[in-house]
């Protein structure tokens, strides 16, 4: 009975490291949040637990091989699909990689408490939420820079475009896709994704390109 106790104290735990981390995530509007990260630390703990304690009555039995190992390794291997399922291609930008890369951590969480590690579980859940708030207010990810199309004609000469995309750089906005087409009156029609900082804005956008004395028509959309 007070195995049983231990291992309720062990999933309660789980389940409250893993609505810490993915209270942070919600708060960023992930598609992972809060519970999709809880089931992620409880199943995992509770995996461990079996592995651990569910065989001990067959183990050391003529012909029986226990391996409490095994359990956790697959579930290194499965949460990685689970990962998988929050990354998507957006506008040509890859999204949702640091969820994923929480997801997983998030697991070793749940299978550190399942253990009776619960020292380190904790602890680990609090890096990762660190790590995870601090990174993202001092380290500015593309993934949250405003995405903005821009649709310009511009005269074809020789760098025109490479000094509009130079511009571009230089303010550190990121080109995410770009579509050129020649026109027959010796201009070309450029479209770009880009990605912003948010210290860029319309009226910057319009300096960087819109006048520019190569470029003869511009418009721009969120």
């Amino acid at each position: 009975m007070d195995n049983q106790l231990i291992f309720l104290l062990r999933m309660a735990t789980a389940v409250l490291c893993g609505a810490l981390i993915g209270l942070e995530r919600s708060k960023r509007q992930k598609e992972a949040g809060i519970r999709t990260h809880i089931m992620v630390t409880l199943g995992a703990t509770l995996l461990v637990i079996v592995s651990k304690y569910g065989f001990l009555d067959v183990a050391g039995l003529p012909g029986i091989s226990v391996d409490a190992s095994r359990i956790a390794s697959n579930i290194v291997t499965g949460i990685s699909f689970l990962g998988a399922g929050v990354i998507f291609l957006k506008n040509g930008a890859v999204n949702g990689l640091t969820t994923a890369a929480g997801i997983w951590s998030t697991a070793g969480v749940g299978c550190a408490i399942g253990s009776g590690m619960y020292v380190i579980g904790i602890a680990a859940t609090a890096m990762i939420i660190i790590i995870q708030t601090l990174l993202h207010l001092f380290i500015p990810s593309s993934e949250n820079m405003p995405i903005i199309q821009i649709s310009f004609k511009i005269i074809h000469t020789e760098n025109a475009l490479d000094k509009v995309k130079t511009r571009l750089l230089k303010s550190n906005i990121v080109i995410q896709q770009i579509n050129i087409v020649k026109n027959i009156d010796d201009t070309m029609t450029v479209d770009l994704v880009v990605r912003t900082p948010k210290n860029v804005t319309i009226d910057s956008m319009i300096d960087i390109v819109g006048n520019d004395n190569n470029v003869l028509e511009f418009s721009m959309q969120s």
